[in-house]
């Protein structure tokens, strides 16, 4: 089980930042074309994510009121996180705080994954099936965060060789993560439903409060149906994994 929660953390991670560096090498034209499809496809992978998966598998190993109060707590937590700046999401290249944000991004993202590594450990000690349908969602969100980094780390002065390393470095605390996430959970079976039910709520807060209204801001009707299409297909993809799992 630890060589299984050890790929798919690296999966989570350092995978997903080399595959966003590879949009880097598509013109800055063709990258902004792509990013807005990438966020809707991510936002119905999280959706799905937490209702479809980890917040059924904390029901059924707890109580409906000790999962539903993890949730709610986990809401309020992830709340104040971004309100200190750490938990941090730009998906724009065009953010607001390019120079300064830079090392933010860095301090933040590297918070973020190690957040993202303990989702993952705990979602495999539930079981295999959640925890690759979990991991895939993080991959989907983690993607087209990455690359929105990437940019601000470019627009901060970075090189694109240095901005790959820093990137990278900061994705290694999600194997951390899934690590410490083994080793505290996997002799308190008790404590996975809360781990589970707080992890939703890291799924729902980020595709409700950070992704969504960015996606507001498309207004046009073929964006809003391709954006509808690509929230659905987000959410079939992680219901079947979920489906065939059980």
């Amino acid at each position: 089980m630890f060589l299984t929660i050890l790929f798919w953390s690296l999966a989570g991670g350092v995978l997903s930042v080399l595959a966003a560096s590879l949009f880097l090498l598509l013109p800055e034209a063709q990258r902004n074309r792509f990013l807005p499809g990438m966020i809707s496809y991510a936002t119905g992978a999280l959706l799905a994510g937490a209702l479809l998966g980890l917040i059924p598998e904390a029901l059924e190993q707890a109580e409906d009121h000790v999962v539903f109060m993890s949730v709610l707590g986990g809401l309020l937590v992830f709340f104040m996180l971004e309100k200190m700046v750490l938990w941090r999401h730009c998906h724009d290249d065009h953010c607001h705080q390019h120079s300064s944000a830079a090392p933010l991004i860095l301090i933040g993202g590297a918070f973020h994954n190690l957040l993202d590594g303990v989702i993952i450990g705990a979602a495999f000690l539930s079981s295999v099936p959640l925890g690759i349908s979990t991991t895939l969602a993080i991959i989907a969100h983690a993607v087209p965060q990455d690359l929105g980094d990437i940019a601000v780390l470019l627009h901060g002065g970075y090189s694109r060789l240095r901005a790959l390393i820093f990137n990278l470095l900061s994705s290694l605390p999600t194997v951390l993560g899934a690590f410490l996430a083994y080793a505290a959970l996997q002799n308190l079976e008790p404590v996975i439903p809360y781990v589970l039910g707080f992890s939703a709520a890291g799924f729902l807060y980020i595709a409700m409060a950070d992704l969504i209204p960015g996606m507001h801001r498309e207004t046009a009707l073929k964006s809003t149906l391709l954006q509808v299409v690509l929230l659905v297909v987000g959410g079939i993809t992680i219901g079947v994994l979920r489906a065939h799992g059980h």
